[in-house]
């Protein structure tokens, strides 16, 4: 080994490789063949596997922990794995940690494949006072062909592109697509870290899906699981006869909640593994961003976990202090690396400082999913209208922390399944007023501080929850209610984009102003959105399942142009309200001198643009 080699083994075992499938994996050979690496350092033996044949005893590398070996008759496309001889005698087949494709669902395998030429990136961009609008998508699930089947990468590039843009996002974020075993995990339970799922297409399919999105200027994030892997005995569980990549004890070990395996971060040579997993697919594949699993899950030592279970840290607290240097250097060095990289966390706690700098003593998250704000908005609208008032504070508590981190408003995949319902089917009431509900809790989402994530479905307001094993129903838009609906989403999708007060200033309170936030008798909110410039957008919400006849609002003076009512007939409402502009009066009300006096249809969100 050379002395570059040598800097690249010492990084790898260190814990600061964000490269180490340039070296580990499957790599063509310079004087023919592919050249074979794999870590495992608790094996007597491992012995190459290639169709089937066993082909050599791979020998071990200066390191005395990692093993190679050159294979002349190896080509593009063979399968292969290693056989792990273990000093008990047992023998373990595993399909190659750092394998860039797989050959699952025909087999655990691996399969030769050149290492991906890389995708051109999107000019970086600092997204704070940008719109980002995602939309959330399995592509297993999105459409389906009538007999079933998945629609290929390529099928998607042709389909699925050219309706994310003609619906107006900005962002497309898809759930894992790196190679997983089990269906009903949904991509969740990986074992093919440096591939994407063999179900739908090679990797260079991919890349040219990642790649037509960005011609069409949709920016691309992955949903990446670093907390946690699958037990199946051809991955990474227990990878050369005893834990190598999971933790070794008992009170680390497993994730029993989900029947996993928790990932060892105080090993330098696994967090080189998932540092080059997640940097792999933001260099090969350029795509912009991840979404970053269950970190509350690596935050805490107790999670899911009873009394006796857990072992306090050195400090005598539940912080999983390595996870939480780990994140911290995830964060550091894919930002150096990748200027201009959306790292976002799915984050479930009120954990302090997730979206501050590292340097100022945070996680270095660009974004944090708002839980709170998904599960109390999403109870207050499961009440029937007649009992919200009790539940009031469900709807405007999150702005008493909404400012404190860089929040994204998640309606997610997760919050459409086990019989918590569809989003539309969330709503009670009559046919019209689930309807009415769903375009009026996107009207407040919008208006809400925090970027937007919806997960597809929602857009044609299926009434059906979200099976992975079934296509999107859009069948549903031959009738008018669903058809009309995706109208809305749209308009409102454009009218987000050209609306700065929409988007700017969403971590100070010059950015929000309450204008009616008590009315716990009638469900009605209003609030200012104000830009960098001074534009400002009212937002007001009638919860109530009856109209709401001359209600008064305090406001500044002005002229106040109608932008959006979501009851408007074009989107499926019945279009009661009238008006296109309003001025305001000199009448005292919410502590200002002058307000406005609107009819406010039930269930509705109005948008009011003022114009001097």
């Amino acid at each position: 080994m050379g002395m570059e080699r040598l800097s690249a083994s010492d990084m790898f075992h260190s814990g600061t490789s964000c490269t180490a499938y340039e070296i580990y994996g499957c790599h063509k050979n310079e004087g023919g063949g592919y050249i074979f690496r794999v870590w495992a350092p608790h094996a007597k033996d491992v012995i190459l596997v290639l169709n089937g044949a066993d082909v050599c005893s791979m020998a071990l590398m200066p390191d005395n922990e990692s093993r190679e070996c050159v294979c002349l008759q190896a080509r593009a496309g063979d399968r292969y794995n290693y056989k792990i001889v273990t000093f008990e005698g047992r023998e373990l087949f595993k399909s190659d940690p750092y394998a860039f494709r797989s050959d699952l669902p025909n087999s655990k395998c691996s399969v030769v494949y050149d290492l991906p030429h890389r995708n051109g990136r999107l000019e970086a961009a600092d997204l704070s006072d940008r719109p980002v609008n995602i939309y959330e998508v399995n592509l297993l699930s999105w459409k389906r062909h009538s007999d079933g089947s998945y629609l290929s990468f390529k099928e998607l590039e042709r389909q699925l592109v050219p309706y994310v843009v003609d619906m107006g996002y900005t962002h497309v974020e898809f759930m894992p697509v790196t190679e997983y075993p089990y269906d009903g995990s949904w991509g969740y339970q990986v074992t093919g870290y440096f591939c994407v799922t063999e179900r739908l297409g090679s990797p260079a399919d991919f890349a040219s899906l990642v790649d037509s999105f960005h011609r069409s200027g949709i920016r691309v994030i992955l949903d990446w699981v670093p907390a946690h892997f699958p037990k199946d005995d051809f991955g990474l569980y227990e990878f050369d006869g005893q834990p190598l990549y999971e933790y070794a004890l008992w009170d680390k070990m497993e994730h029993r909640g989900w029947g996993t395996r928790k990932f060892d971060l105080e090993r330098g040579e696994v967090q080189s593994f998932l540092l080059s997993s997640a940097a792999f697919f933001l260099d090969r594949y350029a795509v912009d961003g991840l979404r970053v699993d269950a970190v509350a899950s690596m935050l805490y030592l107790d999670y899911d976990k009873g009394e006796g279970q857990w072992t306090p840290n050195i400090y005598g607290d539940n912080r999983n202090l390595e996870a939480i240097e780990f994140i911290k250097k995830l964060n550091t060095l894919l930002h150096e690396k990748f200027p201009g990289v959306m790292m976002v966390a799915e984050e479930s706690t009120a954990y302090g400082g997730v979206t501050t700098p590292v340097e100022k003593g945070g996680l270095g998250f660009d974004y944090k999913w708002n839980m709170g704000w998904m599960n109390d908005v999403l109870f207050y609208c499961r009440q029937d209208p007649l009992y919200r008032h009790y539940h009031h504070t469900k709807i405007t508590f999150s702005m008493m922390y909404s400012l404190n981190e860089r929040y994204i408003l998640p309606l997610s995949h997760d919050e459409v399944v086990h019989v918590k319902g569809s989003i539309v089917n969330k709503f009670p009431g009559e046919y019209a007023d689930k309807f009415a509900g769903e375009r009026g809790l996107l009207g407040f989402m919008f208006a809400h501080p925090g970027k937007k994530l919806n997960f597809m479905g929602y857009e044609i307001a299926q009434f059906a929850e979200w099976d992975y094993r079934k296509s999107i129903e859009y069948f549903l838009k031959q009738y008018e209610k669903h058809a009309k609906i995706q109208v809305f989403v749209k308009y409102l999708n454009e009218l987000y984009k050209n609306c700065p007060p929409l988007y700017e200033i969403e971590t100070e309170w010059s950015g929000f102003e309450w204008l009616v936030v008590d009315d716990v008798i009638n469900n009605v909110i209003a609030f200012n959105r104000y830009d960098r410039n001074g534009g400002t957008l009212m937002c007001i919400v009638n919860f109530s399942g009856i109209d709401q006849p001359n209600y008064r609002i305090g406001q500044h003076k002005g002229k106040y142009a109608l932008i959006l009512d979501t009851d408007k007939k074009a989107f499926g409402g019945e279009g009661k309200f009238r008006k296109r502009v309003l001025y305001t009066k000199k009448q005292p009300s919410h502590g200002k001198e002058y307000s406005l006096t609107l009819n406010i249809p039930k269930l509705a969100c109005l948008y009011l643009k003022k114009e001097k």
